[in-house]
Order: structure tokens, then sequence, then C-alpha cells
């Protein structure tokens, strides 16, 4: 589904990311680990539109998508997360989602004078669709709390829930489970398999976790300096040298063979 080839972002004499190359297949999870500074954020900065490329290629589904901003690849299917969440705090849980899909009549001033009929009717049906998402994410008791009000992991969820109110192909999630206590972080693992097995979703995330990268992701890519270093399942990662060298330390390696 996603291509990328040779990616090579630069900061100044800086390459944060230095020629790296992989394929995120269609259907799959796929985690993307590496050390603090590795370049996996800014990879992902860089497929999902926010970041153009000093050099490489980004495909989806073939088509050459490198330096699209992110509202055309949001139109395309492609749609990432934040590792920190950004919530509309004011407004309730329900309400953030249904500000999710684009071109609502609402956003036009003649609608709001001539098109009532059509807003309310569409209003009404982002509302069902909403609360249809947070029943999903079994946290519909949350649906009229404001999401300023919510925990650190009842914002991760929120922010998987906005990629449920449009026609998602490919999700980036990053660190998704960065801060969250280990009840909401299988709430949100059990959420996303079953967005990827019952809906077709497409997963890439970054994550530190190494328990939840291996309960949910195949293949996963190890980053180092810029570069892709492996890729494998997380068994083959967990003992690869190099990965061992470069990001899981040697203590890792001798809890294993505990």
């Amino acid at each position: 589904m996603i291509s990328v080839n040779n990616i090579v972002k630069s900061f100044g004499g800086f390459r944060a990311v230095d020629g790296a190359t992989l394929e995120i297949a269609e259907g799959s999870i796929t985690g993307l680990i590496g050390p603090n500074g590795a370049g996996k954020t800014t990879l992902f900065n860089v497929i999902a539109g926010v970041l153009n490329p000093s050099s490489g290629v980004v495909r989806m589904d073939g088509e050459d998508i490198t330096g699209l901003p992110p509202h055309t690849l949001f139109e395309k299917g492609l749609l990432r997360t934040f590792q920190i969440a950004h919530e509309f705090s004011s407004m309730t849980v329900q309400e953030n989602l249904m500000m999710v899909p684009s071109g609502q009549s609402g956003e036009t001033l003649w609608n709001t004078w001539f098109g009532r009929k059509r807003i309310a009717d569409e209003e009404r049906a982002l509302r069902a669709k909403a609360d249809e998402v947070l029943d999903f994410l079994t946290v519909d008791h949350l649906t009229h709390e404001r999401a300023g009000n919510l925990s650190g992991g009842q914002k991760k969820l929120l922010e998987l829930g906005r990629t449920m109110m449009v026609d998602a192909k490919i999700v980036f999630l990053d660190e998704v489970g960065a801060g969250v206590n280990r009840t909401l972080l299988n709430t949100i693992g059990d959420a996303i398999l079953r967005l990827n097995k019952e809906r077709g979703y497409t997963f890439c995330m970054i994550e530190h976790d190494m328990d939840f990268i291996g309960r949910l992701c195949d293949p996963v890519i190890c980053m180092a300096e810029g570069k892709v270093l492996a890729q494998g399942t997380i068994d083959e990662i967990k003992s690869n040298e190099a990965v061992i060298e470069a990001y899981l330390g040697t203590g890792l390696k001798n809890k294993e063979a505990s």
C-alpha cells in the first residue's frame, strides 16, 4: 500500500532520515521502532505530508504522493495521529468526532441561510456515526464529557475514533501507548486489532512498548540513525544483534536468556 523509496530529510547539515526504504503492506499492522532520534517521527511526517523530503519518493497504491499536503492525503484515506493528542478541549467527545469529516454543508455561509434542512440532516447522521464509533471503542459513557477533561489514554482513544469518522485506508499512529495505563492500553490495542480485522484498516505505528508491539505488529521495522536497520517478526527483531546493539540494549538480551 505504502512504498517509501530512499527518503532523505535534512535539516541544515543533519540528516534526520538518511535513505530510508520500506514497504507497508495493505492489511498489515506494521510496527516502527528505534531509539530516540532514529528518524521515526520525521519519516512519519514526510509520508503524511507534514514535511517535504529532501529527496526520495513516497507512493500509495502505486501513486506518487511525495510532498502532497496533509489535507489532500486525508481525502485519499491516509491519516495520522500524534504523540500528544490534539483535541478541542471545550467541546464534548461527540462534538470532537463530528468535526472530523470535511466538506460539511454548515461550513458555508450560503447553506447556513438557505440550506438549514441539509445541515440538520447531516448533523443527525454525523451524531449517529459518532455514537457508533464511541460504542465500538467502548467509551460511550464519555459521549457528553468535555474532551479537555479526558485522561491521556482516553484522549488517545478519541484520536483513534477520529480516524473512524472518515473512510481511512491507512493510519499512522505515533506512540499511541505513551503515558497510557495498562488497562486503557489493552482497550486501545483491542480497538486497533478489530479495526484491522473487521474493517480492513492498515496501520503503521511508532511505539516503544515492546509487549504492545509484539501483540499487534507483524512485521516490525527498526530504524537507527535515519536508516532502516532491520525488518522481521518481533522475535526476529529481538534476536537481531544489530538491533540489540543499536536499540534494545544488552538488558533485553540477558532477560531473554534468563
